[in-house]
């Protein structure tokens, strides 16, 4: 049986009929094309389907479509303004963090968190909040210095 939600995504409101079942990464991936959310694990494992709900990093391969009624979701295409990049985003270019991308939505939706909560974080803070995201490629050393770059901008500002 399918139910009725509304919610915004990307500053954009969204009405869809879903069903009980429905997770959110299905949701996001195939009916509203979404596809920089990644599918990986599937149990909340990897964090390549982290997005943001009303600001905080989820696992969105774990949260029902119906659990996002009347909550702002943000995906990585939501954080560009138009062609400028979001600062985590540049970093991320900037500092070769990214190798083959699978992970760099959820890193970057992390470390975008992250930088709301924390302007200043350490590198083991950095470490924490993104224990829930692994990547196989690049290791972790250019994805923290990017996140360290954007920190330290924005205390310079």
């Amino acid at each position: 049986m399918k139910k009725d939600i509304e919610f915004n995504v990307n500053d954009r409101k969204v009405q869809l009929s879903v069903d009980g079942n429905q997770t959110l990464l299905d949701l996001l991936r195939e009916e509203l094309n979404l596809t920089g959310t990644k599918k990986g694990c599937d149990h909340g494992d990897c964090g390549a389907c982290t997005v943001l709900m009303d600001g905080h990093p989820v696992n969105s391969c774990l949260v029902l479509a119906l659990e996002v009624e009347g909550k702002n979701i943000t995906t990585i295409e939501g954080l560009a303004q138009g062609n400028k990049l979001h600062p985590v985003q540049q970093a991320f270019v900037d500092n070769n963090a990214i190798q083959c991308g699978f992970c760099t939505p959820g890193m970057i939706l992390t470390a975008v968190a992250l930088l709301e909560e924390n302007a200043n974080p350490t590198d083991e803070e950095i470490r924490w909040y993104l224990q829930g995201n692994l990547c196989r490629c690049t290791g972790y050393k250019k994805i923290i210095q990017a996140i360290r770059t954007v920190a330290a901008e924005s205390n310079r500002q």
